[in-house]
């Protein structure tokens, strides 16, 4: 007896060549890619007529009935003419008969009532407004692939309906417990409630369990304080956050301050390399290198203990002529040092906020060739756009977890979740 699997695959042979012989016979008469392609060309022409007999047949298995068949007589309800009606689609613009009945109550299904654009055509436009490019750019953009003309207004009514999952997204269920947080912060220009002016978009990235990077939220200000993070905070913990074992953050005002208002037993770690680089600013170029180095064997040293000798060393070599380094970093040198608190596998993952710095570059590529947001909803609904075309580049897991998660096991073995 024949397989079934061997039955199925003559069966799809015999269907491709059906198909093949198809295309061989509509290929015939055209031969130039404009014949094929192009205005007035065979892909058009199929397209539109592949949706009215798909329409046609949507009519008949309404009325029940074929065109002319005697059985539509006395039912009650027939066909009654087409009206026009011009679509947007991925191969350009072209117009369709759509068939009417007489009582208006036939509802098509491929092509609904006010429908001007086929599926496929929207995503189109989203993943160029994803990709940073303006209203007028994505005109251009269409006009020029598929010589479809759009107004800004179309661009706004189909980024409008993101708008709902954006909200669904900030608002969206956390988990209870994570090992890490990282806050960090990127401008915008927004010309919400009048004249253009800076804002700054807060984002929150965590470290899940699974060692697996997961953006928060984002929330848009003008100014940063501890007002302001306290509601960031807060929103967090009525979202179901109750714990997060570490903070690295690059000495945003008031931020420190909310973190330990709200989650009292994290340890706040301000970032080294944001601290090294404010560092060099008082430093000029012939002494950058060796200012460099010996600010690397502080941050670099096995112990805390080694750390503080480094930077006695420092201040004697260098207070001098730039006294303000060594101060600065014993100003901060509590929230400095968290990260010798913990091994190796641990430390390279707080002691800096590169994780969340790599998914701003990313979204800066995509807001830089913007103008002023002509408000803060639009930034916010751009943004989450990016986040979900890199998605790939910036959920990466951290390296080397399970021995980091081993550690926090040991480290914070009550606070863990079972």
């Amino acid at each position: 007896m024949q397989p079934i699997y061997e039955a199925e695959e003559k069966s799809v042979n015999r269907d491709q060549k059906k198909t093949d012989a198809l295309l061989d016979e509509l290929l015939k008469n055209h031969k130039t890619p404009e014949e094929i392609l192009g205005e007035g060309g065979l892909l058009k022409t199929l397209t539109k007529r592949l949706i009215e007999r798909a329409l046609e047949t949507e009519m008949n298995e309404h009325l029940g009935y074929e065109p002319h068949e005697a059985s539509g007589r006395g039912s009650g309800n027939n066909r009654n003419g087409k009206s026009k009606k011009t679509l947007l689609s991925d191969s350009g613009e072209f117009e369709v008969a759509i068939p009417r009945d007489r009582n208006g109550s036939f509802e098509p299904q491929l092509v609904k009532k006010r429908q001007r654009r086929l599926n496929g055509f929207d995503e189109k436009v989203l993943a160029l407004y994803a990709r940073g490019l303006s209203t007028r750019e994505i005109q251009g953009h269409l006009e020029e692939l598929y010589g479809v003309e759009i107004s800004p207004a179309l661009v706004s009514n189909v980024t409008a309906a993101v708008q709902e999952e954006v909200t669904a997204w900030q608002n969206r269920p956390l988990a209870a417990v994570y090992p890490i947080l990282y806050f960090d912060a990127l401008v915008v220009k927004s010309r919400q409630d009048g004249p253009v002016k800076n804002k700054a978009v807060y984002l929150a990235l965590a470290i899940n369990l699974e060692g697996e990077k997961e953006l928060l939220g984002l929330w848009i200000s003008e100014n940063e304080g501890a007002k302001f993070w306290l509601s960031v905070f807060s929103e967090l913990r009525n979202r179901g956050v109750q714990d997060c074992f570490i903070t690295c953050v690059d000495g945003l005002s008031g931020l420190p301050e909310a973190i330990e208002t709200v989650f009292p037993e994290a340890q706040v770690q301000l970032c080294i390399v944001h601290k090294v680089r404010s560092s060099l600013k008082y430093v000029p170029w012939k002494d950058r290198k060796a200012v460099a180095k010996d600010l690397r064997a502080i941050y670099g040293a096995a112990t805390l203990n080694e750390a503080e000798e480094a930077l006695k060393i420092f201040g004697e070599c260098w207070d001098e002529k730039y006294p303000v380094i060594s101060s600065r970093w014993r100003e901060s040198w509590e929230r400095l040092t968290v990260f010798f608190d913990f091994p190796p596998e641990i430390r390279k993952v707080i002691y800096t906020t590169n994780a969340i710095e790599s998914l701003n570059y990313s979204l800066r590529r995509v807001l830089k060739n913007r103008g002023p947001f002509p408000d803060d909803q639009s930034i916010t609904k751009l943004l989450f756009m990016a986040l979900q075309n890199i998605s790939k580049k910036w959920t990466r897991p951290i390296k080397n977890w399970k021995a980091a998660l081993n550690q926090f096991a040991i480290m914070y073995g009550e606070r863990m979740p079972r």
